[in-house]
């Protein structure tokens, strides 16, 4: 397995870090690996903006505008 030393990692990052990594039980640096496991597994955004929202929010149902004419 590979390994990578971050040099210069921010002091308010590395301190976000390790809070997280003790809320989840977790030491840093399998924290650290689940960070950038999602962040780097998530599929490439292919949608608009507008598509992604109307995708999150479409099972509350929608709302039929009666607009007015030009």
């Amino acid at each position: 397995m590979a390994s990578i030393t971050i040099s210069n990692f921010d002091s308010r990052l590395f301190e976000l870090l390790r809070v997280a990594a003790d809320t989840n039980g977790r030491s840093m640096e399998e924290e650290a690996r689940i960070i950038l496991g999602h962040s780097l597994n998530q599929k490439d955004c292919v949608s608009g903006l507008g598509t992604r929202i109307h995708n999150r929010f479409k099972s509350e149902g929608g709302v039929e505008l009666n607009l007015p004419a030009r």
